[in-house]
């Protein structure tokens, strides 16, 4: 018997599968090859057809059946993790209405800041644990100002995992993470936040039905399993934005742990006992996936839109595509600390929610022609991108999280040792770097919701560390390097 888990992001689709009782990975497949795109038809939207997701879900499914050789009628139950924040609205007939306004796009800034202003910055924080922002219900809400005739025929608002649910099971359902994630979760009340849809005009109806994250949130349709090959009936056992999902892959359960991803953004999620917030206007606060009322398990999220997406331009547009990460980390290894004055800001992607939602740009500051060559560009990213994240956790201390651990998947930036040390330099914290990805935590998740583990600890903390990073001794270079690069960020207006 299997799980098979399923991880729904903005570039690709993964699929896992994952033996029952062991919890030992059979396979994992990636679909496409190259990233999805994103259309982008004005500066800082981002958007996406949803049925792209389910097509490369698809694709990725028989891939992972035909590499592994496993009979598909012995895949037992599904988890998905997905892509968070965005916004898919359905019909009656359960179409979509119009491409998924996803989470890089910033259009609902100004929706967001005017709905904190009318509802109550100080009940904002202190019932949903951060201001609306540029999250899902904002979203809503400009199709709502701007698309009205779109907006008339909406049946139910999703977040992507729901919506992928909603093609797995025929049901329109959310869970109270989820929810928390779109800034539509009331923690006092342990609710929906009708009261702040109706602040914005919006039908309390339009709410899916709310499941438990780990639960059985529906069965395979007989349209489903055609399509993807396996057995219909079998249930959908869990669902998780995928920085929740990617701590509970990472076995981060307890406060004080931190899960760290670099990819195309970059997230800090440290999770937190602590049901308040002094900084909901800069980070978001969401139900852990072990959340409970009665014993609160807060995931105080920090995000870096521009991260892995500068390395990759470094890459395509620096050295034309002609050199593999690898080279570049490199090169890079060989400039001193702090890149010999060169410093990169690297928030080009986007309104940047850390910086009160301003979209300042990505900046290179102080390039000097006789100095500086392709390594310092290299370097001076990884350290740009390095420095944002301690800067970040910087404002989740100031939010009362207590710092024990950190650790981040393998398949990101973090396997670069440069960029991990700077980071485990300036915090003064090892960094671990665990051999498991999104896919693999949701399928396991489907078992531990099943019963097939009888705690968390038992289903997710069997990987292998893949590196550890300490600090170094000699930190005077590093902290040096990262004031001044402090002291180009406060020059920048925002």
């Amino acid at each position: 018997m299997y799980w098979i888990g399923y991880d729904v992001g903005s570039s690709s689709v993964k699929a896992s599968l994952v033996e029952a009782g062991s919890g030992k990975v059979i396979g994992i497949t990636q679909q496409p090859d190259n990233e999805m795109p994103i259309t982008s038809i004005e500066p800082g939207w981002g958007e996406q057809n949803p049925e792209m997701w389910w097509e490369n879900l698809i694709k990725a499914t028989g891939k992972l059946i035909r590499e592994t050789g496993v009979d598909p009628y012995q895949v037992a139950g599904m988890g998905v993790s997905y892509q968070m924040h965005g916004l898919v609205i359905v019909d009656k007939e359960l179409n979509v209405l119009r491409d998924s306004i996803i989470w890089c796009d910033s259009r609902a800034v100004a929706v967001g800041n005017e709905l904190c202003a009318k509802a109550g910055e100080t009940k904002c924080l202190e019932r949903l644990l951060n201001a609306p922002g540029n999250f899902t219900l904002s979203k809503l809400k400009w199709v709502k100002d701007n698309e009205p005739g779109i907006f008339e025929k909406i049946h139910k608002f999703l977040l992507p995992g729901d919506y992928i649910a909603l093609k797995l099971t025929g049901r329109c359902t959310t869970t109270p993470s989820g929810l928390s994630e779109g800034i539509t979760w009331d923690f006092k009340d342990d609710k929906p936040a009708l009261w702040l849809l109706e602040q914005a005009g919006i039908d309390t109806e339009l709410l899916p039905e709310v499941v438990a994250t780990f639960s059985e949130q529906g069965k395979l349709t007989g349209q489903a399993s055609k399509v993807l090959g396996l057995k219909a009936g079998i249930p959908l056992l869990y669902r998780a934005g995928d920085q929740p999902n990617n701590a509970l892959s990472l076995n981060v359960f307890n406060p004080g742990e931190i899960a760290a991803t670099g990819g195309t953004s970059g997230v800090v999620y440290a999770v937190s006992d602590v049901s308040r917030t002094s900084e909901g206007t800069r980070i978001n606060n969401f139900a852990h996936v072990n959340h409970k009322p009665e014993n609160p398990r807060i995931g105080k999220l920090l995000n870096i839109n521009g991260a892995g997406i500068l390395y990759r331009w470094m890459k395509d547009q620096i050295s034309g595509g002609t050199l593999s990460y690898n080279d570049m980390n490199r090169m890079a290894a060989v400039v001193p600390v702090g890149s010999e004055g060169l410093r990169i800001l690297p928030f080009g992607n986007g309104s940047e929610r850390m910086l009160y939602n301003a979209n300042i740009g990505a900046a290179v500051k102080d390039l000097n022609f006789n100095i500086h060559g392709q390594g310092h560009l290299f370097r001076a990213a990884l350290e740009g991108i390095a420095f944002s994240f301690v800067y970040g956790i910087g404002i989740l201390e100031n939010d009362g999280v207590q710092l024990t651990t950190i650790k981040a998947g393998g398949d990101n930036l973090f396997r670069s040792e440069l960029f991990s040390r700077t980071i485990a330099t300036l915090v003064d914290r090892e960094i671990r770097i665990v051999d498991t990805t999104g896919a693999v935590g949701a399928a396991r998740a489907a078992g531990y919701s099943y019963g097939d583990f009888d705690t968390f600890g038992d289903a997710f903390s069997g990987d292998e560390y893949i590196a550890t990073y300490s600090p170094l001794k000699e930190a005077g270079a590093y902290r040096g390097a990262y004031l001044a690069w402090k002291e180009a960020l406060a020059t920048t207006q925002y």
